[in-house]
């Protein structure tokens, strides 16, 4: 299912618009993205945490050609399912 498959689900699902649908989807993504580079947690009960996790500079190694290559410090967006959710795909 690609982005605007999910759209059109949703629009049908909730009854709402598909342009009231893509502003709440273009809303929500911004808002998470703001609150994780803030480096606050979003924890959406019954689905699951977002979260940006740090990570600390180390050495990689470079596949192709062997070569050992610096990879500096980053935050990486991280989303962790809640049981409950886990719980209603199996």
């Amino acid at each position: 299912m690609n982005k605007g498959e999910f759209l059109r689900a949703v629009a049908d699902a909730s009854g709402a618009t598909l342009k009231a649908t893509e502003d709440f989807y273009k809303a929500f993504v911004d808002v998470v993205a703001k609150e994780m580079k803030k480096g606050e947690k979003i924890t959406l009960v019954g689905f699951g945490t977002f979260e940006a996790k740090k990570r600390a500079a180390r050495t990689a190694k470079n596949p192709q050609t062997g070569k050992t290559v610096k990879v500096a410090a980053c935050k990486a967006p991280s989303l962790k399912f809640g049981k409950s959710f886990k719980e209603s795909i199996n």
